[in-house]
């Protein structure tokens, strides 16, 4: 798949993992629109990646959703690029001394990561959908979800947060497989701890506690090798209905 030429959704796209691959995406020569909430971008301010076009929406909004695709559809750029970086990681466990665990935290959780991964891969697919195919094969287009380490070996308190990033990894297989009459691809990312604004607000401590848990190399990943993996995963276009971890073989322990 070109990245030249083409249009590119990224949703979370005003910081961390979202940011960084709306960046390369643009400086690879593509028209790169990023969705996150209103108060995400304004908080980015000066450090909002250049380049992209930022559109306030909610991802489990379906209208909103919808509106951001329309926007990308009228530019006029052909939509063939979709990943999916917006998330939330709150903790909860089960049952604590406070009791069991908020039943409103874990639909939370499961709604921004899983819901509205969901919403904009249904909606942006169908967009994808009604382009000219680029070459012989059909294909038209990739989408490419963030789950997590979590998903396979979630940790104490990362119950919802695990759901949600479980289900993104189960989605990969038949969103593959039902958009492949299309020529879309569906490939998901599994990041390690990766230095985002989400482990921004721990301690040096903590994070250097983390880095050592991480066999090789012993360090937190970094967004521009997210971003990196992205566009590989873009141009490589026999890479489908394949999750691929993203962590220094790191096999997460209970806590």
């Amino acid at each position: 798949m070109e990245i030249s030429g083409s249009a590119a959704i990224v949703t979370g796209g005003a910081s961390g993992l979202g940011a960084a691959t709306a960046t390369r995406l643009a400086d690879a020569g593509a028209t790169v629109f990023g969705l996150d909430l209103a108060h995400s971008i304004e908080r980015a301010g000066d450090n909002a990646p250049a380049g992209v076009t930022l559109i306030p929406t909610d991802v489990t909004s379906a209208d909103e959703v919808a509106a951001a695709v329309a926007t990308v559809v009228e530019s006029g750029v052909p939509l063939r690029i979709v990943v999916n970086c917006a998330g939330v990681g709150w903790a909860g466990r089960i049952v604590s001394k406070h009791g069991p665990h908020d039943l409103e935290l874990f639909r939370t959780v499961i709604t921004v990561n899983l819901l509205g991964t969901f919403n904009v891969v249904r909606l942006a697919a169908d967009a994808i959908s009604q382009t000219e195919p680029v070459d012989d094969y059909g294909s038209r287009g990739v989408i490419i979800n963030t789950a997590s380490v979590a998903a396979f070996e979630g940790q104490i308190g990362q119950i919802a947060y695990s759901a949600s990033k479980g289900g993104v990894a189960a989605m990969t297989i038949p969103a593959a497989r039902d958009l492949a009459q299309f020529g879309i691809r569906v490939n998901t990312i599994a990041p390690g701890t990766v230095d985002t604004p989400m482990l921004a607000g721990m301690n040096p401590e903590y994070r250097a506690a983390l880095a050592v848990g991480i066999p090789f190399p012993s360090r937190l990943g970094r967004p521009d090798e997210y971003a990196q993996l992205a566009q590989y995963i873009t141009e490589h276009d026999y890479l489908n209905g394949e999750t691929i971890r993203m962590d220094g073989a790191l096999r997460m322990a209970p806590r």
